[in-house]
């Protein structure tokens, strides 16, 4: 007849066994748990930083002196910015003089993500090939002005 202890020590064996994994399950659950916080924390870091980037806008002042070549080059800008997230502000002739003398002609002021995606549009091949169009029909001030990042 086996002892009280003969017996018992199988069972023991099973319970260490059956410890040793929970305790392994628990670890794991911890170290994912401990992951999952880590990759939260760095995607809002991330997002917080992408937040940040203040938009930026070209400025142009533009007075007409060929209106048949600015025409031409009207219709071909939107094609040029359609690759970068843009989108018009200002496109106006209507302007109201405070303090100063006004711009001579139009402005128009074209919203961008950040002051290098107006410059990547401002300097794309697309935009240099129709600049000399511009030029030609008009004189004007373009410039870019970042504004102010969102918190």
């Amino acid at each position: 007849m086996k002892s009280w202890a003969g017996i018992m020590r199988p069972l023991n064996r099973n319970i260490d066994k059956e410890n040793e994994v929970m305790r392994t399950n628990h670890k794991f659950a911890l170290g994912a748990l401990a992951g999952a916080l880590i990759g939260a924390a760095g995607a809002h870091a991330i997002h917080a930083q992408q937040a940040k980037v203040p938009p930026a806008y070209v400025v142009a002042e533009v007075e007409v002196t060929d209106p048949a070549n600015m025409q031409k080059y009207g219709e071909k800008v939107p094609e040029t910015l359609a690759p970068f997230n843009h989108h018009y502000v200002i496109r106006s002739n209507k302007i109201q003089a405070l303090e100063g003398e006004p711009p001579k002609g139009g402005v128009v002021v074209i919203a961008f993500d950040s002051a290098e995606k107006a410059r990547a549009w401002y300097d794309s091949p697309a935009y240099e090939a129709i600049r000399p169009i511009r030029q030609s029909a008009a004189k004007s001030r373009i410039f870019i002005v970042e504004g102010i990042a969102p918190q």
